[in-house]
């Protein structure tokens, strides 16, 4: 499981206020009279839609609430919560709403009756407008007062919160719009122009983070995958000192492994050492998933190759794929590349005159800092190569060895719950405050952490839809954004995490009132933040339009519905395919295989709207996927409506995330 997310060194402070949090959230303060925060002047309500406005105070004091022309006087439980419920309302002039009891009252003042989204996942929804594209522009002409935002602060808790701090419901305007969810600001202003409708946008997110903390424990404990976990947090959460205990090894263990991080040993580079006494380990594939289940520190990966006489002192490269955390990667002995991204693929030029004929080493320092290790990328991603010269694949069996110092610091004492990434953790403390709020819908951009497992997202994403209805009491509408493109293009065809996750995304769309935004067009091969949110936003409200509000618009581009294998050729057919087209000159990322399942380019032509796809080198095919790549970059099947075709493959064969 790889969680490059938890922060090491952001752990007692967390902790506490955790614990603290929890505590004082689930047990009210009586003496305090209070609204619950995500009630503030300029909110949004959810129209057409019998409603509520709860908070806290003394039992046995009376609250009395007052908007439009509705009236309600509720009395405080024994823990000192109230609960006022409201008939639907509809469009109409700003409003109040008075909130009093004998200690006190409240006004909330410029209050809307529209449609709420709710706007969740991970960082590409949490990017805000000044950090995406055209920000300057998209500021100064940022005058929709009928759009409303509020963002919810960062909170972890291994128990259920009543209720979360906020920033207050913001009207948008130049002076507010930039720290608007860039993809929900971009969504709603859609919505705006078509439909002049007042949106509010409850922006719940958190970069980094991976879906399992998004559900709640009642869904989770009922995943295979995750029985266990949730056993242990409800165990824990019952246990404060046990907690509290668990942190202090953890923090004692994080200053060892940081120490052990300024050592600059680099012993076992030498092209002549012995390393017959070590292990044998598979690359790519993450340590854990052989045998290192708790391997956090430094390891060395080392192999031997024999080049011919052609590539003596010649220029090379070599390809690695991605590595989970840092590298320093050493070819005879001598320092070639290293990078600390576990996202980037490693690719290293080799000097001239370091290469000779014969035997080569090459030995790789990787040091992982939590959760998954290792040498992670596609196997075709790892290979030596040089111009004029048939590249060598350097998958396969490698040398493996702990150094010496992780195995003094021993494996790390198991995680106390910091950090967002655990199971529930979110569902708890940034979704659960909100279950009584009425929404239109919510839209989702998430899937990066859980790319790496992206089988597992199959059940996972359906199961996230379904527990926020349940949870939600709402049968509302649930679209989300494709993963993005990204990363440097390979040349030849391959596996992918990323591709897979972009299937197991679209095979939720089996799930009723559901959408994709398709963005395989617009990613950033060097940066998984991809500047542009306009178009992102755009194509969650095309699905909106269509499917809310019974607008006659394409939401979708074209979907792979069938293939026909005929002598040396496949014809792909489309949903969603009316004037379908290829920009910017012949299609590409079209691969094609036979009965080998090895994969080649394919040339591909449009038949109408259809793709007759076919390759010299391959006669009888059997299989064809298209834009299967975390980057395809140039992928160009577009319909009639300039939506992008959806990434597919027509096989089932195994994919690399598959045990994972």
């Amino acid at each position: 499981m790889n969680l490059k997310r938890v922060l090491i060194g952001y752990l007692p402070i967390v902790l506490l206020f955790v614990l603290s949090n929890a505590a004082l959230s689930n047990a009210a303060n009586c003496e305090e009279f209070r609204v619950a925060n995500i009630f503030t002047d300029n909110m949004v309500l959810q129209r057409n839609q019998a409603f509520s406005i709860w908070g806290w105070g003394n039992p046995g004091s009376p609250v009395s609430v007052q908007l439009q022309k509705q009236s309600a006087t509720v009395s405080p439980d024994e823990q000192g919560r109230w609960e006022a419920n409201f008939k639907a309302i509809d469009l109409g002039d700003p409003f109040s709403i008075s909130i009093s009891s004998a200690q006190n009252s409240i006004v909330l003042k410029n209050v809307l009756a529209g449609d709420v989204w709710i706007c969740s996942g991970q960082s590409n929804m949490e990017w805000v407008v000044r950090q995406a594209g055209n920000p300057q522009q998209e500021i100064a002409k940022g005058d929709w007062p009928l759009i409303r935002h509020v963002r919810v602060d960062h909170v972890t808790s291994p128990s259920k919160l009543d209720d979360v701090n906020n920033s207050g419901w913001q009207v948008c305007s130049p002076d507010t719009v930039g720290n608007f969810s860039a993809v929900g600001y971009y969504f709603a202003r859609e919505l705006q122009r078509e439909l002049n409708v007042p949106i509010g946008l409850l922006h719940t997110s958190w970069g980094g983070t991976i879906i399992e903390t998004w559900i709640s424990p009642e869904s989770l404990k009922n995943h295979p995958d995750f029985k266990d976990a949730i056993t242990k947090i409800e165990a824990i959460t019952q246990n404060p000192e046990q907690q509290q205990t668990r942190a202090k090894k953890l923090d004692q263990w994080n200053q060892d492994f940081r120490k052990a991080l300024e050592d600059k040993s680099t012993q076992w580079k030498a092209p002549e050492m012995d390393d017959s006494d070590w292990t044998s380990i598979k690359a790519p594939g993450s340590w854990e998933s052989q045998g290192y289940q708790q391997l956090d520190g430094i390891a060395w990966y080392r192999r031997t190759i024999t080049l011919p006489d052609s590539w003596e002192s010649q220029p090379a490269s070599i390809s690695l794929g991605k590595i989970d955390d840092i590298d320093i990667t050493f070819v005879n002995g001598v320092k070639i590349g290293s990078l600390s991204d576990w996202t980037k693929v490693r690719k290293y030029e080799i000097p001239s005159k370091l290469l000779r004929a014969g035997e080569n080493s090459i030995a790789i320092r990787v040091t992982d800092q939590a959760g998954g290790g290792g040498i992670i990328g596609a196997p075709n991603d790892m290979r030596i190569e040089r111009a004029g010269e048939p590249a060598i694949s350097l998958a396969g069996n490698w040398k493996f060895k702990k150094s010496d110092l992780t195995k003094k610091l021993g494996e790390r004492p198991e995680q106390p719950f910091r950090g967002p990434n655990h199971p529930t953790l979110l569902s708890n403390a940034m979704v659960n405050p909100f279950l009584l709020v009425k929404a239109k819908g919510v839209i989702w951009y998430q899937g990066e952490s859980n790319a790496g497992r992206a089988y597992q997202y199959r059940s996972l994403m359906p199961l996230l839809i379904q527990d926020w209805r349940r949870r939600f009491g709402q049968d509302f509408s649930f679209y989300w954004v494709q993963l993005a493109n990204f990363t440097m293009p390979r040349d030849t065809p391959g596996d992918s995490q990323w591709a897979e996750l972009r299937e197991a995304q679209t095979m939720a769309l089996t799930v009723p009132k559901t959408g994709q935004a398709v963005i395989i067009d617009i990613g950033e091969a060097r940066d998984i933040h991809p500047k542009n949110k306009q178009d992102v936003g755009k194509r969650l409200a095309l699905n909106a339009l269509a499917k809310d509000y019974g607008k006659s618009v394409v939401y979708s581009g074209p979907m792979f519905q069938s293939v026909e294998f005929s002598g040396d050729q496949a014809t792909i057919h489309f949903d969603h395919a009316d004037g379908l087209n290829s920009k910017n000159g012949p299609l590409k990322h079209f691969q094609i295989a036979g009965d080998d399942k090895i994969f080649v380019w394919a040339e591909a032509k449009l038949d109408g709207n259809k793709v007759i796809v076919s390759s010299a080198s391959i006669k009888n095919p059997v299989a064809v996927r298209y834009a299967w790549a975390d980057n395809p970059e140039g992928c160009n099947l577009y319909n009639g409506a300039g939506l992008p075709a959806c990434p597919f493959r027509t096989d089932t064969w195994k994919g690399v995330t598959q045990n994972n």
